[in-house]
């Protein structure tokens, strides 16, 4: 007998970066630089009075979703623009963005989902080998 197989849903951005800040919390006593990591709230979906109110505050189209501002090795900080596992791209102001801080002495990176950004900044902070 043939039984359906049973496909997961691919977690969306928001679900994966909420793990990556749970994970952030429970890390932070082996990696104090930790404490700096933040959240970059470009993305999602608001009311357009909302957008245009952030874009006159100084919202940019393009910036990544996580920055870590601690200077490692040779560069200044690092950017981690997430994505889905699947079915998710990266746009031309993001590539952009990333080219300009890159050129610039920082680190930026996509990373699909958790596990990848994770693991991407770990190894930031230990001077390994990028993922992203």
């Amino acid at each position: 007998m043939n039984r359906p197989k049973f496909k997961a849903p691919v977690p969306s951005e928001s679900q994966e970066q909420i793990v990556i800040f749970r994970w952030k919390q429970l890390m932070i006593n082996r990696y104090y630089e930790l404490r700096t990591m933040f959240a970059v709230p470009n993305g999602g979906h608001r009311h357009p009075a909302v957008g245009a109110k952030m874009k006159r505050e100084g919202a940019l189209a393009g910036v990544s979703d996580i920055m870590l501002p601690v200077a490692k090795g040779k560069y200044h900080g690092l950017f981690v623009e997430l994505k889905r596992k699947a079915g998710s791209h990266t746009s031309e102001a993001q590539k952009e963005f990333q080219a300009l801080v890159n050129d610039n002495g920082y680190l930026a990176v996509v990373c699909r989902g958790a596990d990848e950004a994770i693991e991407t900044i770990e190894n930031y902070l230990n001077l390994g080998v990028f993922t992203g």
